[in-house]
């Protein structure tokens, strides 16, 4: 009978090797501890399982880089931990640039948000375009975009209809924006 070590060292190797089950399964067993480091960490749910989202994206894109001397569980809360820092900063920095820019600004937007018909001519025109963009995609990319943002289903609705767990639904979504965003910066 294999160790839980043992079966883990496993299934990272096969993760490497882009078994997609072997990623599920990480995501299934590591799930949970992520998200209640980011829920101790931000106070907010929505942050906390955002973050994690982004965290099990960088790990597998980056799973090739883990180290097996350290504790895969350590690597992944380190991951977590420096995407938090980098949201605190973002956010310090959009709260500094909004501040000096003054408010007269921000109240010019928020009176005249009413879209021109050249405003709505440029939206058909980047809806089309995202389109194609989305067409690029595999075909379950393409499905779990539109089931989220065009049928705008919710995460557990797109679970049910795909007969897969949240958790997957949130991490293939993450890698389907991820990859639709290199398309689009490729043009």
């Amino acid at each position: 009978m294999e160790k839980a070590e043992d079966i883990l060292k496993n299934t990272i190797q096969k993760a490497r090797e882009g078994n997609q089950i072997a990623f599920s399964n990480l995501l299934d067993t590591f799930w949970n501890d992520v998200y209640r480091f980011q829920l101790a960490r931000t106070k907010n749910e929505n942050d906390a399982e955002d973050i994690t989202i982004q965290t099990f994206s960088k790990a597998f894109d980056k799973i090739s880089t883990y180290d097996d001397s350290y504790e895969f569980k350590t690597w992944l809360l380190a991951i977590s931990k420096n995407l938090h820092v980098d949201l605190i900063r973002k956010q310090k920095r959009n709260v500094l640039d909004s501040t000096e820019s003054g408010n007269g600004e921000a109240i010019s937007r928020v009176l005249d948000d009413a879209p021109t018909a050249e405003d709505l001519l440029i939206t058909e025109q980047n809806l089309a375009t995202l389109l194609q963009h989305i067409k690029k995609l595999k075909p379950h990319y393409q499905r779990v975009i539109n089931l989220r943002y065009f049928n705008e289903m919710s995460y557990a609705g797109i679970a049910h209809e795909l007969g897969e767990p949240v958790n997957n639904v949130k991490v293939k979504l993450l890698r389907a924006k991820k990859l639709l965003s290199e398309i689009i910066k490729k043009k």
